[in-house]
């Protein structure tokens, strides 16, 4: 009996270690925005945290599926015109729509240590809030709304990216993710999210 859970536990041993299984973390820079009919154009600079799996099924290929926290979004800045206000308005839209973020990425490794990844991605959002700014001379005036909702709760994409690693455990990544769902019910507007991250496999 001794000898067959040692067995068994070799078998496990040598399954995991062909199968090439590494967990991780990773934490990055994300410059963030809107595109579609009617979407503000400016660029938001935000964060991403979350965890990782690399199932390496072959020297060329892998799936890593992802858990991450990104606080998302997108700004527009205007001067307009309003009749009880003398002047030129400058009018500032700032929105924070957070989501947890599970893509599914396919990485091709061109070499041993550089891999180009692409995939579906899902997004669930948690937070979807808008500060509204203006100002007219010396008089300033700042509202924050709460967009939730207004703010589609699940949200559908894909990412594009490539991944270096470092050493055997760190790697540094680059992704573009291309939402194709609207974030807000009433418009047009979709995600774009691209990201400079960092990370660490166990």
């Amino acid at each position: 009996m001794k000898k067959f859970f040692v067995l068994i536990a070799a078998a496990i041993v040598c399954m995991s270690a062909s199968a090439q299984v590494q967990f991780g973390a990773k934490v990055g820079f994300d410059m963030t925005h809107f595109w579609g009919e009617d979407a503000p154009s400016g660029w938001q600079p935000n964060y991403q945290v979350g965890l990782m799996m690399e199932y390496k099924f072959n020297p060329k290929f892998a799936i890593a599926p992802e858990v991450v926290f990104a606080a998302q979004g997108g700004k527009e800045t205007d001067n307009i015109d309003v009749e009880e206000v003398p002047g030129m308005v400058e009018a500032k839209g700032t929105f924070h729509t957070n989501y947890i973020n599970v893509p599914l990425m396919l990485k091709f490794y061109a070499t041993p240590a550089f891999s180009i990844d692409f995939g579906p991605q899902v997004g669930f959002n948690v937070y979807s809030k808008m500060t509204a700014s203006g100002k007219a001379g010396n008089i300033e005036a700042k509202e924050t709304v709460d967009l939730k909702d207004m703010t589609n709760t699940v949200d559908f994409g894909l990412g594009l990216g490539a991944t270096y690693n470092l050493t055997n455990n760190a790697f540094v990544q680059a992704r573009y993710n291309l939402g194709l769902t609207k974030v807000f019910e009433d418009s047009q507007v979709k995600n774009g999210n691209l990201q400079i991250a960092f990370g660490m496999k166990f």
